[in-house]
Parts: structure tokens; C-alpha cells; sequence
């Protein structure tokens, strides 16, 4: 008899059974705001979570390829450029942003969901495909009429 397949709760450990960091490999990763809160719907807000992809890519740790930044999450396709895990570079941004934002705007808490999902992109996956999936996000949810309209989003040429 078989067993029913059970989808994983919020904040379990399953997300990250099975994950591997190595270097060089290319990621989509998906993060959500604590409760799904549009925090991101403002644009300064916006752009310290953008200043922290930007800060993580400077620091030599990874390479952005295409992101953007929802109202209520974050989409990003990156590659992993030193000898930090996946794991620590999205914490890594998460609590950047996070101290960055509730010290400007005199809050306290959380601002993002734990955990986050991931998916390593194989040589045999068309990378334009998922960044163009990724930055067409605000055109799917009918925040835009075109790409071109949304500011918080960034791809390099493929």
C-alpha cells in the first residue's frame, strides 16, 4: 500500500534536504516576506533589498544573473562564486536587508519567511528561459503592462 505524499509545513527542514552548494553552479531562488506582507511595494524598501543582492555580488560570494523583487518575494537566479554555501549567501542578503530596513524605518521583526526554495539550473536548462520567467514575474501578476514599467528587477545579457 502506498503512503499519501505529504507536502512540507512551513519552516521545516525539508527545503533544505538534498541541497547542495557547489561552486560555479547556478541557482533560482525563491524567498517570501514573513506572512507574505508587500513590504516591497515601496520603492526605497525595494531598493536596500536590491543593495543587498548587489553587496553579496560585490563581496565576490556570487553572481547575479536575473532578479526581481515582487511585492511579497523575491526571485533571484545567481551563481555561486566562492566558497560560501547557498544557504549562508541567502541569509547572508536576507539579514542585510533586513537590519537595513528596520533601521530606517524604526521597526522591529522579522521581514522574511524561513527558509527559502531553490533549484539548481542543469547545463541541459535554457538559463534564458528562466531569466526571462523570472523577470516577467510582475507582467504574469498584471502589476505592469510591460517589463520595461517595473523598477525592481536586473538581467545581464544572455
Amino acid at each position: 500500500m502506498q503512503r499519501p505524499i505529504q507536502i512540507p509545513g512551513k519552516g521545516t527542514n525539508v527545503l533544505r534536504e538534498g541541497r547542495f552548494s557547489g561552486r560555479n553552479q547556478i541557482y533560482h531562488i525563491t524567498s517570501a516576506t514573513h506572512e507574505r506582507i508587500t513590504l516591497f511595494s515601496e520603492f526605497a524598501v525595494a531598493r536596500m533589498v536590491i543593495q543587498s543582492l548587489k553587496r553579496e555580488d560585490e563581496a565576490g560570494h556570487t553572481a547575479t544573473m536575473a532578479f526581481v523583487l515582487m511585492p511579497d518575494h523575491l526571485h533571484w537566479l545567481v551563481q555561486l562564486k566562492g566558497d560560501r554555501t547557498l544557504s549562508t549567501c541567502v541569509n547572508s542578503v536576507k539579514s542585510f536587508a533586513t537590519r537595513q530596513i528596520n533601521a530606517a524605518y524604526h521597526r522591529k521583526g522579522r521581514l522574511w519567511q524561513k527558509g527559502f526554495y531553490d533549484r539548481a539550473i542543469r547545463r541541459e536548462d535554457d538559463l534564458v528561459s528562466v531569466a526571462r520567467y523570472i523577470v516577467a514575474n510582475p507582467l504574469r501578476k498584471g502589476l505592469v503592462r510591460s517589463v520595461r514599467e517595473y523598477p525592481h528587477w536586473d538581467a545581464i545579457w544572455f
